[in-house]
């Protein structure tokens, strides 16, 4: 029997230096658009809170809105009530 004496290189030392510069280089991208995404998360949440914002002032603002109609509409109650008091066979118009 033979043996080759011959050592087999499984991993060469260029190959080594080249797999941690790639690894190295993957690992910053991915801290790169980790804080990208960040920054974006960020951006979204100012834009939801804003939107939130707006939201509370239109709904405030429809609220005051609509106590000032049921108002008006209640005055316009009684008004026709004190009408109909004074003189029951007017017409209301």
């Amino acid at each position: 029997m033979q043996h080759n004496s011959r050592r087999v290189v499984l991993y060469h030392p260029r190959f080594i230096a080249a797999l941690r510069n790639t690894l190295a280089e993957a690992k910053d991208d991915l801290r790169d658009l980790h804080h990208r995404h960040l920054a974006e998360l960020a951006d979204l949440r100012a834009e939801i809170s804003e939107l939130r914002s707006i939201l509370a002032d239109v709904v405030t603002s429809l609220r005051t809105q609509a106590d000032q109609d049921v108002a008006a509409l209640r005055r316009q109650l009684m008004i026709a009530l004190a009408r109909l008091k004074r003189d029951p066979q007017r017409p209301l118009h």
